[in-house]
């Protein structure tokens, strides 16, 4: 299987036929795998679950058009990331400034819960954005994330445990030269701002330290 990101990808045969029904019953989505968005050589790359129904898995770009992308995009603008600070569409004006954004799945999941062997099977692709442009540092968006962006590097699952606002210093992996150092952050998700997991100024935080650190090193 190529490691490289596939618009036709059909290896994980349950999300291949969620997306073909998605496409019979809403013939104007994206309801194909969504690709990273931004900076190819970015310092920041940002490691979301997946597509959103209603989000990127219609606009087919990543925190497009959905709940989850409001604060995500608002706050990439503030931190001097983005152009602008919504995301409304692909074709839009938007730019990402140093900084890009992708996904542990690459395709829309039922539910939005990928099963285990999906998230396995697609993780080649983001070891792949990994050794072509090693960033400086990853943001995880959720412990998803957090877990893919290990595998994605060679290590164990136990290696690193996923908390908000915690940090990791990951070690060299095969074809990185350098390591990376991850960020976790609970995810943008509605669920949790509306419940108040995640504040707004609990994810600025976040990005406040992810700033200094690219600022100074």
């Amino acid at each position: 299987m190529p490691d490289h990101f596939d618009l036709d990808c059909r290896d994980c045969p349950r999300l291949s036929a969620f997306l073909d029904q998605v496409r019979r019953d809403q013939p104007g989505y994206h309801a194909r795998p969504v690709p990273a968005f931004g900076d190819a050589k970015a310092a920041l790359l940002i490691v979301g679950l997946a597509p959103g129904m209603h989000g990127a898995n219609r606009t087919g770009r990543p925190f497009t058009g959905d709940h989850a992308g409001l604060i995500l995009y608002r706050t990439l603008h503030a931190f001097g990331f983005a152009s602008q600070p919504t995301s409304e569409r692909a074709d839009d004006p938007l730019v990402l400034k140093n900084c890009r954004i992708s996904n542990a799945v690459k395709c829309l999941p039922p539910q939005n819960k990928p099963l285990p062997e999906e998230i396995r099977c697609c993780n080649r692709f983001l070891a792949a954005e990994l050794r072509r442009a090693p960033p400086r540092v990853i943001l995880a968006l959720g412990s998803v994330a957090h877990q893919a962006v290990l595998m994605a590097c060679g290590m164990k699952r136990a290696s690193c445990k996923f908390g908000h606002h915690a940090v990791h210093d990951l070690p060299p992996a095969p074809g990185i030269a350098k390591g990376i150092r991850l960020y976790d952050s609970y995810h943008c998700s509605r669920y949790n701002t509306q419940t108040k997991r995640l504040t707004e100024t609990m994810f600025q935080a976040v990005f406040r330290d992810i700033a200094a650190e690219l600022q100074a090193r």
